[in-house]
């Protein structure tokens, strides 16, 4: 009898076993290759599909988004999403935030407000702004079409940069210059202009320049990419904007057609202005072929203290456009150096006459700014900025710009005299040699 109730409770033993192995597999969840299965109920915790990509597509509208950033300035409104939308296509937009890993519990209204230069063209540089919920310390934002957030399963997420931009901040950013520098596209290969441009900034106390970066040519990328490796001379990758749209390559739709302007130079300005709220006393808005330069201080830190002691409120400062003919040259041949004849591009040490502007027509300028200043800019000006503008006399710093002359008649008898450039020879010229060698591009006849 005991052998009978040993094989029984061997047998039940047995029974439980396999029962709870069964029970245990099918409760398993299924290994399966697709994105985790949608559940019935609104998201607790943050969904994050977070944006890679320097331009993300918005879901179910026309429109692309470029990066988002904390901006209190304007009243009841904290964030501000920087993007590229079709004019004709805008619609009501909500914002919805991940609070700390936590989903907020609603979404909130979006303000869109189209920048006003689209020199006609279909897209524009656009901002989205909204409040941020109460008790809601946001890490990342999303776009939705609809205000209801309970079927939020794979939106793509923005972080939220610059989280602290306030005043008291200022005395620890990391910079004092930045020279935001856009957009380089086709086979730009102007590579000499360039090296003595950035040594030319760097001579004048610029510790950082980002250059927006859609293509240009084979020895321009090798000395982009030489520069970046400093690590204060940042080259970045331009947003893929032919990926998504046709971009021109003019500034005009009636002239040129295409979706957007220079391929969204506006867009990379405004972007590179906010990246730098956090990190930059002072921006620089400029072309690749332009140099802001001082006439009365050595340097760029020197000129602005005068002018924030004469002007304390004043946040944009509009330096006015000076072009040298690149077709007429300086008649010595002094600075025509045997170590840059294989270089390609224009050696602006030769070109030292300038055109006096013609004040009567429109006359585009160039700025310096404080970036907490400014709303959103265009290329030769700040619609909306904060405090003050100054338009300084060019007696005092103007934009020197090397190219074809604009007023093509003039003889050289008409033009004036600048050695200005001449003043940092000594040192801009073996600089510029060196950032060349670095490369191999620096002919080895007349070397220094």
């Amino acid at each position: 009898m005991d052998k009978a109730k040993e094989i029984k409770w061997m047998f039940l033993l047995l029974f439980i076993a396999t029962l709870i192995f069964i029970l245990s597999y099918t409760m398993r969840t299924p290994r399966t290759y697709r994105s985790t299965p949608q559940p019935h109920g609104p998201p607790k915790t943050c969904p994050l599909r977070l944006s890679e990509q320097t331009i993300t597509p918005l879901d179910k509208t026309k429109h692309l988004l470029v990066s988002a950033y904390m901006d209190q300035r304007e009243k009841g409104l904290d964030i501000r999403i920087i993007g590229i939308f079709k004019r004709d296509s805008i619609q009501p937009l909500y914002c919805l935030f991940c609070c700390t890993g936590q989903l907020s519990s609603k979404t909130t209204p979006a303000t869109i407000l189209q920048h006003s230069d689209n020199f006609g063209f279909p897209f524009v540089t656009t901002d989205v702004m909204c409040q941020i919920p109460q008790n809601c310390m946001a890490t990342h934002v999303s776009l939705l079409t609809q205000p209801d957030s309970k079927m939020v399963f794979n939106q793509t997420w923005l972080l939220i940069r610059n989280q602290k931009t306030s005043e008291k901040e200022e005395k620890k950013l990391q910079f004092d210059f930045t020279v935001c520098i856009s957009n380089l596209f086709g086979d730009y290969n102007n590579v000499l202009q360039f090296a003595q441009t950035l040594e030319m900034y760097r001579l004048l106390g610029v510790d950082r320049v980002v250059i927006y970066n859609t293509s240009c040519g084979p020895d321009l990328d090798r000395l982009l990419q030489s520069y970046s490796q400093e690590g204060r001379r940042r080259w970045v990758p331009s947003p893929p904007i032919d990926h998504h749209l046709k971009p021109s390559r003019g500034w005009l739709f009636s002239e040129s057609g295409g979706d957007v302007h220079y391929f969204g130079q506006l867009t990379t300005l405004n972007e590179c202005i906010y990246r730098s709220m956090d990190r930059s006393r002072y921006v620089l808005l400029n072309d690749i072929d332009e140099i802001i330069m001082p006439y009365q201080h050595n340097n760029l830190m020197s000129l602005m203290d005068m002018l924030q002691k004469q002007h304390p409120n004043t946040g944009v400062y509009l330096i006015e456009n000076h072009i040298f003919p690149k077709k007429h040259f300086e008649p010595s041949g002094r600075f025509h150096l045997p170590q840059w004849n294989g270089v390609p591009g224009i050696n602006i040490l030769e070109h030292i006459y300038r055109e006096e502007p013609n004040r009567n027509i429109y006359h585009p300028h160039k700025m310096i700014v404080k970036p907490r200043s400014v709303g959103w800019t265009s290329v030769h000006e700040v619609p909306k900025y904060y405090g003050e503008r100054f338009k300084v006399p060019p007696d005092i710093c103007r934009l020197i710009h090397v190219r074809v002359a604009l007023q093509g008649s003039l003889t050289v008898e008409q033009l004036h005299e600048d050695k200005r450039l001449w003043d940092f020879q000594e040192k801009l010229i073996p600089n510029v040699d060196k950032v060349l060698r670095r490369v191999a591009l620096l002919s080895s006849e007349g070397h220094r």
